[in-house]
């Protein structure tokens, strides 16, 4: 398994682990405890993190979502609350999570140290969001609070490489929005108002994007040697699947 594989292959994995704490009602209720939206605290909540900034300069961060859904959810929240402290109480949520769901994990130990050596690897040049991420302090120190946040920051480093992927193939983030799996579907969610282009033209561009991302972020899984990458695809399989069953 080589870097790029590697990379191409914890992305499914790491979508799902991240996915259930996002989904999960701890996760959900902490939206209401402060008084926000289910959007805009989704918005706020992972872009927080940049601290008292624009909305645009959100809207620029976050790439997929279309300016103006980023511009209401911003927005909603700054009238009650600082976005950083939403993030704040987000990371806290997610090691709370963490520490619940993780920590019983029977490999945790591995999966920490071969997380933390892929992450300590990367390089957050043109990576705001991941950078803004890395630098806040983890409030809880239990093995499965760390790894929860680790993920995390694997998962947000994707999600940058991606966009950066994405535009150098020449794609809006709408067109790849448009041309990936979810299609309309996925645009209407993000807040993409029509009309869409053909999703036709796209999908040769889209393929060439995913290989660019594979590539960007495999450079940080090459702290592993092919025997660590499979047993690191491995543990986040199990991990996984463990957490949607």
């Amino acid at each position: 398994m080589t870097p790029e594989q590697a990379a191409a292959n914890a992305r499914a994995g790491l979508a799902v682990i991240v996915g259930a704490f996002a989904e999960s009602p701890r996760t959900l209720r902490r939206a209401r405890l402060l008084g926000l939206s289910g959007w805009a605290y989704h918005v706020s909540a992972r872009a927080g993190a940049l601290g008292d900034v624009r909305p645009e300069t959100v809207a620029a961060a976050l790439a997929f979502i279309a300016p103006e859904a980023v511009t209401d959810g911003w927005e909603a929240t700054v009238k009650t609350h600082a976005p950083a402290e939403v993030a704040t109480w987000h990371l806290v949520e997610l090691c709370d999570w963490g520490a619940e769901h993780l920590g019983g994990f029977p490999r945790l130990t591995r999966l920490l140290d071969l997380s933390r050596r892929v992450t300590d690897r990367i390089d957050p040049a043109g990576l705001p969001l991941f950078a803004a991420w890395q630098a806040m302090p983890v409030p809880n120190t239990e093995p499965g609070a760390q790894a929860a946040v680790l993920l995390h920051l694997l998962h947000e480093h994707r999600q940058g490489v991606h966009v950066i992927a994405v535009r150098a193939a020449g794609l809006t983030p709408l067109e790849a929005i448009i041309a990936g799996p979810e299609g309309e579907t996925g645009a209407v969610a993000f807040g993409w108002q029509p009309p869409y282009p053909p999703a036709g033209p796209l999908l040769r561009r889209l393929l060439w994007a995913d290989a660019v991302a594979d590539a960007l972020a495999g450079q940080a899984f090459a702290a592993l040697d092919r025997a660590e990458r499979l047993e690191f695809a491995g543990l986040l399989e199990s991990l996984s699947h463990r957490l949607v069953r």
